[in-house]
């Protein structure tokens, strides 16, 4: 029995891609960050400012990270947040 590892293609389809759920989780990994006191306070400000502008224009999270994605990379490299990073790398190449 031959044991294959499916390849996702954004591009084909987005079934079985999870970006909603993977952009949720990622959010919660900066939240977490954050409220932990990770990183330079100029990060704080930046991404408190960031996320109200997200609520009032009704952006999800998603779109969100698309539009902060070397902000998030900086950030998270700054934390030393490894599981941020790869998360952050999968949905940059499978859903944005």
């Amino acid at each position: 029995m031959e044991n294959k590892t499916v390849e996702r293609d954004r591009y084909l389809s987005f079934e079985g891609i999870q970006c909603n759920n993977n952009a949720d989780q990622l959010i919660i990994m900066l939240e977490s960050a954050l409220n932990q006191g990770k990183g330079l306070s100029q990060w704080h400000t930046y991404f408190k400012t960031k996320r109200h502008q997200q609520k009032k224009f009704g952006h999800d999270n998603l779109h969100f990270i698309g539009n902060q994605m070397n902000p998030l990379y900086s950030y998270f490299k700054q934390c030393n947040e490894l599981d941020a990073i790869e998360l952050l790398y999968k949905i940059e190449q499978e859903c944005c």
